[in-house]
């Protein structure tokens, strides 16, 4: 079965940082990627990263601050948030999909529950 869980939101100030994680099991996927929603917003795209080659992706709001990696002996995916402003403040996902297509929310097959972040002034 698969199971996607994240960890590691918290409270930060801004221009702190953070790192999330996020461990897979059940089977591996072509694609990780992160996406995260404030509340009365929709789900945006985050970051993603290939699995083969570890060719990454990112949102334009979040690009020279935000790192995506992963550790393939732990099936795990990190999201490193620097320079963290207060409209990261979201909950953020995890996701995964078998194609590259990284940006696209519906390609995604499989999520995690998702961790708060919350970046205050």
């Amino acid at each position: 079965q698969v199971q996607l869980v994240e960890s590691g939101g918290g409270l930060v100030q801004a221009g702190g940082s953070l790192r999330l994680s996020c461990a897979a099991s059940g089977r591996t996927f072509t694609t990780m990627g992160w996406f995260r929603q404030a509340p009365g917003k929709e789900r945006e795209f985050v970051a993603a990263i290939r699995w083969s080659g570890g060719t990454t992706y990112f949102a334009d709001s979040v690009k020279g601050r935000f790192t995506i990696s992963r550790d393939n002996a732990k099936n795990t995916v990190y999201l490193q948030m620097n320079s963290l402003k207060p409209e990261d403040t979201a909950v953020y996902y995890c996701a995964s999909q078998s194609r590259w297509q990284p940006a696209l929310l519906y390609n995604y097959d499989y999520w995690g529950q998702g961790t708060q972040v919350t970046v205050t002034s």
